[in-house]
């Protein structure tokens, strides 16, 4: 979730009226949905937009005066990476239906997004996932990255979950599961370096691939693997 500083001083008025044509009173094809029809969606302002979605107001406000008080009081950049309906049901008196359909469509939107942006990349065997993380052969500390797929082996999120030794109780599996979650992913490989450029695995390389097995097995997300890179080569743990 990100995080949002609440300001205790700030009173929402949730019965504040803008300077906003109601839906009713506008003429037909300037209607939020009729002028999309008509004109094209970039045609519309994102009040509008918004007002498609939420589809009706209350009996208390109006659509439209509800998708402007929405994005004026609350702010666009907050709403889009708002992820929690109740904060939009309690700070602006919206029904709960409405607060998780704002929430469904930018969420929505971020998934395709991030698809678009890296689900170009197919990983499907420890080959290509070292390909993927070459630049780790060059690092002169350990890092522990996650590779975090869909279904269809696209690669959807990269992170780095940890930096330093890599131990059993330092990698715990909701730091690794936690962007898997976040991101819709099916399936993760996990990587980390050894400077040293030895390919030995070690006690704490195994204990650490167990515990992250069995997570997955209660998750339903699978762990394909588990590479240790040296400074040109791989070794797969799984």
């Amino acid at each position: 979730m990100a995080y949002k500083i609440k300001d205790h001083n700030l009173i929402i008025n949730r019965n504040k009226k803008y300077n906003i044509v109601a839906v009713r009173d506008r003429a037909e094809d300037d209607k939020p949905r009729e002028k999309m029809l008509k004109s094209g969606v970039e045609s519309l302002s994102s009040a509008e937009l918004l007002a498609i979605i939420l589809n009706s107001g209350t009996k208390k406000e109006e659509v439209l005066n509800m998708a402007h008080r929405i994005l004026k009081e609350y702010g666009k950049n907050a709403i889009i990476n708002e992820k929690n309906p109740n904060n939009l049901e309690k700070e602006f008196g919206l029904p709960l239906v409405k607060s998780c359909q704002i929430v469904a469509c930018f969420e929505l939107g971020r998934r395709f997004f991030k698809e678009e942006k890296t689900g170009t990349i197919t990983i499907r065997n420890a080959k290509q996932a070292f390909e993927h993380l070459k630049d780790m052969t060059k690092l002169n500390k350990e890092n522990f990255r996650g590779l975090y797929l869909n279904s269809r082996y696209k690669l959807i999120h990269s992170e780095t979950i940890s930096v330093g030794t890599i131990d059993a109780s330092i990698i715990h599996p909701r730091e690794v599961f936690r962007p898997a979650i976040e991101h819709g992913a099916s399936a993760i490989i996990v990587a980390h370096n050894h400077p040293s450029g030895t390919l030995k695995a070690t006690t704490e390389d195994l204990e650490v691939t167990k515990k992250l097995q069995e997570a997955g097995e209660l998750l339903g997300i699978e762990v394909l693997d588990h590479l240790i890179i040296s400074k040109s080569k791989f070794i797969s743990l799984v």
